[in-house]
């Protein structure tokens, strides 16, 4: 009996009359889960409706640019910085969650200051919700690119991928850790986490919880699986803590002190009226 996996999947669903990827088709599909996610906290506190669209631009943009520019800086700076119009070509691949987090969380803060007017935790704790989710489906996307995958293994849910470069020139015939899969669990456990804490449990009263449970569960769980991932790029090798480590490091701080200042400060009670707010008056906010 075989104890590995082949995974050998075509990661183009179809090629005419455009090409559709998987990772592409699960980066659309986390949007649009995401999104009426959200949607639903938002009308279920009676926010405007039109909040929705704005923060819908806001965090694409963001997550694009961000993700994008954090692989350039963080990752190959030495490259870019000598072909910079390189940096346009996203369709070449090189995007880091990272950096997407970094933008994101500064389109809250304009979204917030712009368009909500209110405490930018509250739109956080709200949508790292929807994020968590994201997230895993575009490590599924990873997985149909056989792609940032992990160390040899010898467990039998080990992976073998024939249509990956990497995977031939360093294990073949090698059973490799299928971290793209542990991460998009870890990713869907905290979603069912964080849903049921603001359904259930009301933690959208508790400013800024939801946020640091987001925070301490993605980031905590990369740092820890980057240990049996393999490096993003060569100079990572002789690294004792890697890249993705140690960007992970400050927002786990972050998350832990969020969590704590939450818990600390009294609860503040929030009326659902589970309809959306009247535009005219939000208009006068």
């Amino acid at each position: 009996m075989l104890n590995y996996i082949v995974w050998d999947v075509n990661p183009e669903i179809i090629t005419w009359p455009v090409t559709v990827r998987w990772y592409g088709l699960m980066f659309a599909i986390g949007f649009w889960l995401g999104f009426n996610v959200v949607a639903r906290m938002y009308k279920r506190e009676g926010a405007p409706e039109r909040w929705m669209g704005s923060l819908l631009i806001y965090v694409a943009v963001a997550t694009v640019v961000g993700a994008r520019l954090g692989h350039v800086f963080f990752y190959q700076w030495d490259y870019y910085s000598q072909h910079p119009l390189k940096i346009l070509a996203t369709w070449e691949g090189g995007l880091a969650s990272h950096g997407g987090a970094i933008g994101i969380i500064i389109a809250v803060l304009l979204y917030s200051r712009f368009v909500t007017r209110r405490n930018p935790l509250w739109t956080f704790d709200r949508l790292t919700v929807a994020i968590a989710l994201v997230g895993g489906l575009i490590r599924i996307g990873n997985l149909m690119n056989s792609e940032i995958f992990g160390h040899a293994t010898t467990l039998p849910w080990g992976f073998m991928f024939p249509r990956s470069t990497e995977w031939h020139v360093f294990y073949e015939g090698v059973a490799c850790h299928p971290t793209q899969l542990y991460e998009a669990l870890t990713y869907f456990a905290l979603f069912g986490l964080m849903m049921w804490m603001y359904w259930r449990r009301n933690a959208g009263e508790r400013g800024g919880l939801l946020f640091g449970t987001f925070l301490i569960g993605v980031f905590g769980s990369r740092f820890c699986i980057e240990f049996i991932k393999n490096p993003q790029v060569a100079f990572e090798a002789d690294m004792a803590l890697n890249m993705g480590q140690l960007l992970s490091i400050p927002f786990v701080l972050l998350g832990v002190g969020l969590v704590m200042y939450a818990l600390k400060r009294p609860r503040v009670n929030i009326s659902y009226p589970d309809r959306w707010a009247d535009d005219s008056a939000a208009k006068k906010r």
